[in-house]
């Protein structure tokens, strides 16, 4: 058995080590709830929190390469959350905290949205649709010749770690799952090199709109040679056209 102090050896030198990112607080209806920490997964696999666990214990990404495996719909090896965060009004918005972001990290965020229609604690991850609800890319260009541009994530960065995403109006009640994502293209000039960061929680939309998007399955989301995907972040000087990639933004 792990004594508290290799424990806490261990966690520190994880911390350390590793530095990609994860939401460590998700902030809705104003209530906090913590976000579940992969690098305690092995020692801390329930950690009671809305989030979903994921095994992703070296805080890694899904690589593209990898798009159309079920670890891009919550991260690695995802399993549901047992438990909902507090009901949300649709047309309310709700806040994360995403832990340090690497400085090389460049790329956009996007947020999603599937109705579980019952139980989210017990839906089939393959089986949940996903339609996006919020999506930001590049927001300035870089000089070129390896100088990259700005970057949604840019912004979370100069934000300390806090993004936020607002329910559409128009969206009917009941048990959701909501994925937040950040694609981080500093080596996707490589054909399945690019970096994505699921992330997932439930939460319970209330309110009185009548909209039931028609989604995708999250195996199906992504092409590893769609545009979005396989792309050069470090070629700006030819002034180009990033498209984000994914279904189109729900009205």
């Amino acid at each position: 058995m792990l004594s508290i102090v290799t424990l806490s050896l261990i966690l520190t030198a994880t911390h350390t080590v590793w530095a990609h990112g994860w939401i460590d607080v998700w902030t809705i209806s104003g209530q906090n709830y913590t976000g579940f920490n992969p690098t305690t997964a092995p020692w801390v696999p329930d950690q009671g929190t809305i989030a979903w666990p994921a095994w992703n214990t070296d805080t890694g990404p899904v690589y593209s390469k990898n798009v159309n495996s079920p670890d891009i719909i919550c991260s690695i090896n995802a399993t549901n959350s047992k438990t909902y965060a507090t009901p949300i009004a649709a047309g309310h918005t709700l806040s994360f905290h995403w832990t340090v972001w690497p400085d090389s990290h460049h790329g956009p965020i996007i947020s999603y949205l599937a109705a579980c229609n019952g139980d989210c604690t017990k839906v089939d991850k393959q089986q949940l649709k996903w339609f996006k609800i919020a999506e930001m890319g590049q927001a300035s260009y870089g000089e070129g010749s390896g100088k990259a541009g700005t970057w949604a994530d840019d912004k979370l960065r100069s934000a300390g770690g806090a993004w936020s995403v607002t329910i559409p109006s128009s969206i009917k009640a009941g048990n959701y799952v909501l994925r937040n994502e950040i694609l981080a293209l500093h080596s996707a000039y490589d054909v399945g090199a690019a970096q994505l960061y699921p992330q997932c929680a439930n939460i319970n939309i209330t309110g009185g709109g009548n909209a039931t998007p028609s989604g995708v399955v999250g195996t199906s989301l992504y092409s590893v040679n769609d545009s979005g995907i396989h792309y050069n972040i470090y070629n700006d000087e030819a002034k180009p056209v990033y498209q984000i990639p994914g279904p189109e933004l729900c009205a």
